[in-house]
């Protein structure tokens, strides 16, 4: 049944998706306590109500449920629904790391990286990029690359950084685009191909990169190229 309530929800069907996730709630499975969470948080089928989505993931996190964990330390990082905690936030995003939740494993980097909510180490910061990064998430694959880029927390090793922003790149990430067009422009981690640089440049002003569509904007006014 979780998986009819999850492709009712993956088609929009929100109202079929409510009432089968309530179903399973009712059963005490944890994936549709957070589900439901995240539909009454967002408004999807029913009326928005952060005070029952609070209740919900705090229901799911009691049986280590990896989403609800995460979502709730979003609501303590925004003070939504509740009141903003940035400390309590990291230790739910570590909690939800640890679990293996890969945009929490790229959160809890991020946090690390920052100092938002804990002291800041890159060193950590970088060990959770790379456990995001196994599980296939494109932003902790760029995040990590700017580490190694610049050697914080990690020595510095422009070819890792390379292979870090080639894999985010090629999921459609327009700031890992643009860093790859830089790694290319200024022969870092590869040889210099000014060609590689100005096409991910401007796969990345495709995709919205706003640096990258200054760039690729000047460079049409100087009539060097045509996009």
């Amino acid at each position: 049944m979780l998986h009819d309530a999850l492709e009712a929800f993956n088609n929009g069907d929100y109202a079929a998706a409510l009432t089968r996730f309530e179903a399973l709630a009712r059963e005490g499975n944890p994936t549709a306590v957070a589900s439901l969470g995240y539909m009454y948080q967002k408004g999807l089928g029913t009326e928005p109500s952060l005070d029952k989505a609070f209740a919900l993931y705090s229901q799911a996190a009691e049986h280590d449920e990896p989403a609800a964990i995460y979502n709730l330390a979003l609501m303590y990082a925004d003070g939504a629904g509740v009141a903003h905690d940035q400390f309590k936030a990291h230790e739910l995003l570590l909690r939800s790391a640890i679990l293996g939740f890969p945009q929490a494993q790229y959160e809890a980097g991020l946090s690390l990286e920052r100092g938002l909510g804990c002291v800041q180490n890159f060193s950590e910061a970088a060990f959770w990029y790379e456990e995001g990064a196994k599980r296939g998430n494109a932003n902790a694959f760029n995040n990590l690359g700017v580490l190694y880029k610049e050697g914080h927390g990690v020595p510095q090793d422009y070819a890792r950084a390379f292979v870090c922003f080639s894999r985010a790149a090629q999921m459609n990430l327009p700031e890992a685009q643009y860093n790859l067009g830089l790694m290319h422009d200024q022969g870092l981690g590869c040889d210099a191909d000014h060609d590689a640089a100005l096409e991910w440049c401007r796969k990345a002003a495709y995709n919205g990169h706003e640096k990258a569509k200054q760039i690729i904007r000047s460079l049409q006014e100087e009539g060097k190229i045509v996009f």
